[in-house]
């Protein structure tokens, strides 16, 4: 039997009573995200404006980013917003609807995160499993938590696969390194458009958890969550 899709269903209610809803769709295997075809797509579409550094896609094949397809739509609506403006956001999913009285830009910020991390896009691919147990307006602290253990859920299958996993996290480092060359690449994307800097600062807010991410590893900042564990650690 064929699985329903995974929805999170984002609604902003703006002060002058106006609203907008962006309804989210990902394949339940795949966790790829479920597109609406369009006629065409805006310039700064197209594979090699400000192209990633780092990018794999191959551009005979592919002539637009797959991170732009999936969120012009979110881009266009908010090109004339202001980051501090503030507004009223909820996230309904099968399970549980979040509410906020936010900014603009935090809330904005983890819609553009889904819509990255399921574009398709190859470096995004392995943050696929935090999009799954996707947690709207997480604190460095919990991002950090969700992280790690996704990580190492990953090691575990590595090794239940015969491959040699990485308990020392070293390779988790080199990820975020892609990820953040992904986020500063479109970001300079973004800032050729004349367009407000609700989007813009949304994408530097991933951007910076994503730093705080890999300094939290680099510089073995895990002492504090070690603590959690001590009754795993009695013999």
């Amino acid at each position: 039997m064929e699985r329903k899709p995974i929805y999170f269903n984002y609604v902003f209610k703006f002060s002058d009573g106006a609203e907008k809803r962006f309804d989210v769709q990902l394949e339940s295997e795949t966790l790829n995200l479920i597109r609406r075809p369009k006629d065409s797509y805006p310039e700064w579409a197209d594979l090699n404006f400000f192209k990633c550094p780092n990018c794999t896609i191959d551009e005979e094949k592919y002539k637009n980013c797959p991170i732009v397809e999936s969120i012009v739509d979110v881009i266009d609506f908010f090109r004339n917003s202001a980051s501090y403006e503030e507004v009223d956001v909820s996230i309904e999913t099968e399970a549980r609807t979040y509410f906020k009285h936010t900014t603009l830009q935090k809330s904005v910020s983890p819609l553009i995160g889904i819509y990255m991390v399921t574009s398709g896009c190859p470096v995004m691919d392995k943050l696929k499993p935090m999009v799954r147990y996707h947690l709207p307006f997480a604190t460095e602290d919990e991002t950090r938590y969700r992280v790690i253990s996704m990580y190492l859920i990953a090691q575990y299958f590595i090794h239940r696969h015969g491959g040699e996993p990485d308990w020392d996290l070293k390779d988790l480092v080199k990820i975020y390194d892609e990820v953040r060359i992904v986020n500063k690449s479109f970001s300079k994307r973004l800032s050729n458009l004349k367009i407000e800097d609700a989007s813009i600062n949304a994408l530097i807010i991933l951007d910076c958890f994503a730093d705080f991410v890999k300094f939290s590893i680099s510089k073995d900042m895990l002492n504090d969550m070690e603590t959690l564990f001590k009754a795993y650690l009695i013999r």
